[in-house]
């Protein structure tokens, strides 16, 4: 992302809100973060000397409970991207309508590059330095980019090593085995597949006539494309961060996965049991795969992929983004003009911070669901998302990216007028 991405989610929030007749100050509100700490997180590395990494955790708005969102370990983390990342994640949750505001943190660092023992420090002294901020009932993280269960858990017991409680509510995507939950695993790509599933009826999709290109084959982007080859959808193209395959006949996502698992390369394949035959298939760029020839389009990586330069050449009717923020402000009007309906991040991806807000419930609690319970009630959550967002596209005929963002800011404008309004202030 550039250094323009707060910029850019602030102007596609003040266009749409502008559009809608979103009030000013409700407007104004959400065009600033509450809260932004930059720490540089001190790490000893194996061979003695200490480093430094720039560190971020910004807390955008908690008009409607505490504030939630991940932390992600990346080279172009800076700060504009974490408020920008903040922003969508207030939009998010209202849009689900669970009671959390939007929050998101991150560390400028190739994770990569790091041993298992650094990786463990730098997770560590994260926490430290953000302890002060986060809490069961003030800011909870989670994973994202390059963080995940493991590091969840290193983050927990940090933190519970400060305060001296044992607390699981403070942050989740943790493992099982240390108070995780059932099903966070799948759960953005589960809940992206059930906006496609609500698509299918809208719009009377044949799953078997219906491809699909995913750019990014990492926990989100599988999982909405296995579940959707399970449905019979023709998943045609998938890519990582070396590049795009592609097979007009389809690719069994599963033995693509395991192939990409085991090698650490994608190869159109087909696997029974540990016997894997290769399969013909073309290569692509991630570019080249934005502009396949595919019915559905699933940006599942980093954002700002889509732009004023390359939407043109989008032939895909649906987008679904998976990815946060991977369609810029300057192309949404391009993609409409061109037809294209975009289901935006801050519905497509909130089945992460549903079951996240599961996680929380169940910690609180002292109990954990059963996967049964938690896919129900995140069917039950993105469903009625959905259908909320449709009814506004129908009703005062938005495209659907404006019909989402009405949704959100009307909760939200609820929240925030009901401390006091200008009419109110001044008598009238």
């Amino acid at each position: 992302m550039s250094s323009t991405t707060f910029d850019d989610a602030v102007t596609r929030l003040k266009r749409i809100g502008d559009a809608i007749q979103c009030s000013q100050q409700v407007l104004n509100t959400l065009s600033h973060a509450q809260a932004m700490m930059h720490v540089n997180v001190e790490v000893r590395m194996d061979d003695g000397h200490v480093q430094y990494f720039p560190g971020y955790r910004c807390q955008h708005n908690n008009v409607l409970g505490p504030t939630k969102g991940g932390i992600r370990f990346h080279p172009e983390v800076d700060s504009e991207e974490v408020q920008a990342l903040a922003l969508w994640m207030t939009l998010k949750c209202a849009v689900v309508d669970i009671p959390f505001g939007g929050a998101k943190g991150g560390v400028s660092v190739d994770p990569k590059t790091l041993s298992p023992f650094e990786l463990e420090r730098l997770s560590r002294a994260y926490v430290r330095s953000m302890a002060d901020l986060i809490g069961p009932e003030r800011d909870i993280p989670a994973p994202d980019v390059y963080t995940n269960a493991l590091i969840m858990g290193w983050m927990m017991d940090e933190y519970e090593k400060i305060t001296r409680v044992k607390n699981p509510g403070v942050i989740t995507g943790k493992p099982l085995a240390l108070g995780g939950s059932i099903g966070r695993d799948d759960a953005t790509g589960r809940g992206a597949y059930l906006c496609i599933k609500e698509l299918e009826k809208r719009d009377n999709l044949d799953p078997q006539q219906t491809t699909v290109a995913v750019q990014g084959f990492g926990n989100g982007g599988y999982h909405v494309a296995r579940l959707l080859a399970n449905d019979g959808y023709k998943v045609v193209a998938v890519s990582d961060s070396k590049g795009a395959i592609y097979r007009q006949e389809g690719l069994n996502v599963d033995s693509v996965y395991q192939q990409k698992q085991e090698h650490k390369e994608l190869k159109a394949v087909y696997c029974e049991g540990s016997v894997c035959e290769s399969q013909d298939y073309d290569t692509l760029s991630n570019e080249e795969l934005l502009h396949c020839d595919v019915d559905i389009l699933i940006p599942a990586a980093l954002g700002g992929v889509i732009t004023a330069d390359n939407a043109e050449q989008v032939k895909a009717r649906y987008i679904v983004e998976i990815a946060n923020g991977p369609v810029t402000s300057d192309a949404d009007s391009i993609l409409k003009q061109q037809g294209v309906i975009v289901i935006p991040d801050i519905l497509a991806n909130a089945g992460g911070v549903t079951v996240s807000y599961f996680e929380w419930v169940q910690n609180r609690c002292g109990y954990q669901w059963s996967r049964e319970r938690v896919e129900q009630e995140l069917e039950q959550v993105m469903r009625r998302a959905f259908a909320r967002a449709n009814e506004q596209v129908q009703r005062q005929e938005l495209d659907f990216r404006d019909a989402v963002y009405a949704v959100a800011l009307k909760r939200l404008s609820d929240g925030i007028e009901a401390h006091g309004t200008p009419d109110y202030f001044n008598g009238e």
